[in-house]
């Protein structure tokens, strides 16, 4: 800072010819100027300016020291500038990571239209089921289902709750029986998302009262719409959340049973590491994002079935 402080007054001092009137612009007494000037001449092992009663003028190292600050100032000026402008107007390239299922069915359809309000920012994509690194990958934001992040320099905001449901085939339960009761289910296979947190039991409740069902997979996979196309195809019951499921369930390719019992709903996340000043382009898609689930009523719907 000091070194920064001595380049800004000796250029200005340069540029208005005066010492008095550099540091008048810059709130320094007269004699802390000249202080300033003579512990920068000292560091430099260089006299710059030269001068009298009447006037000053400056030397040849100081003529070059002149141009040389004068220069470098000015490219921190233009940085600062460009960055705050970048901190203003959404620009540059924002990776959004998100599982696969929430990328296809929500993002993909919506970008257009966010594209149509923000031309000069490019979106990319990182679809995952597995949460990337911030920092090793690259992430502006991420949208995802789990409360906290080990992170604590990480922002957590609620995007959403939606609802997990079981739900099979027509066919299916037209040739295996619809459950009626948790105990029904043991007898029934089951399309295991195979990272949600115990996908191996079912935590089922109501009215306060609560079983714990273990589950056999007939099938399996980390990506939520192979399961629920292999319950569309007769294989088994799915435990999906709603967010992903529901337009089967309006269209009658999946049906939903033990609607009266609930599973522990999912919360969806908007994460993103935590700064003093919030890019624009984050605080734009984030801001979009959460106006686009209120406006089209996205929460109410996976809610309900």
């Amino acid at each position: 800072m000091d070194r920064f402080a001595q380049m800004e007054f000796f250029v200005l001092t340069a540029e208005l010819g005066s010492l008095s009137r550099a540091a008048d612009r810059l709130g320094l007494s007269n004699a802390a100027a000249s202080r300033m000037l003579t512990a920068l001449e000292d560091r430099l092992g260089a006299r710059l300016i030269e001068r009298t009663t009447r006037r000053l003028w400056l030397t040849e190292a100081g003529r070059d020291y002149h141009q040389r600050c004068s220069a470098l100032l000015a490219e921190m000026a233009e940085a600062d500038a460009a960055a705050s402008e970048l901190s203003l107007r959404p620009r540059g390239t924002l990776r959004v990571t998100c599982s696969v299922s929430f990328a296809l069915l929500h993002i993909a359809p919506w970008l257009p239209e966010f594209r149509l309000r923000y031309p000069d920012l490019l979106v990319e994509i990182v679809a995952a089921n597995r949460y990337p690194n911030f920092i090793e990958a690259g992430i502006d934001v991420a949208v995802r289902t789990r409360e906290h992040e080990g992170d604590s320099g990480i922002t957590v905001q609620r995007l959403a709750q939606t609802r997990r449901v079981l739900a099979a085939s027509p066919a299916y339960l037209s040739q295996h029986g619809r459950p009626r009761a948790p105990g029904d289910l043991a007898r029934h296979p089951f399309l295991v998302y195979s990272l949600a947190a115990d996908p191996y039991v079912l935590h089922l409740e109501r009215n306060g009262e609560r079983f714990e069902v273990p589950i056999t997979a007939a099938f399996e996979s980390n990506e939520g719409q192979v399961i629920c196309a292999a319950g569309r195809a007769g294989m088994g019951i799915v435990v999906q959340p709603l967010y992903l499921i529901h337009d089967d369930i309006i269209a009658g390719r999946l049906s939903p049973v033990l609607e009266d019992w609930r599973l522990p709903p999912l919360t969806i996340n908007l994460a993103y590491q935590s700064r003093r000043h919030l890019p624009a382009k984050i605080r734009a898609f984030t801001d979009a994002l959460r106006e686009y689930v209120r406006s089209s009523n996205l929460e109410a719907r996976w809610d309900a079935v």
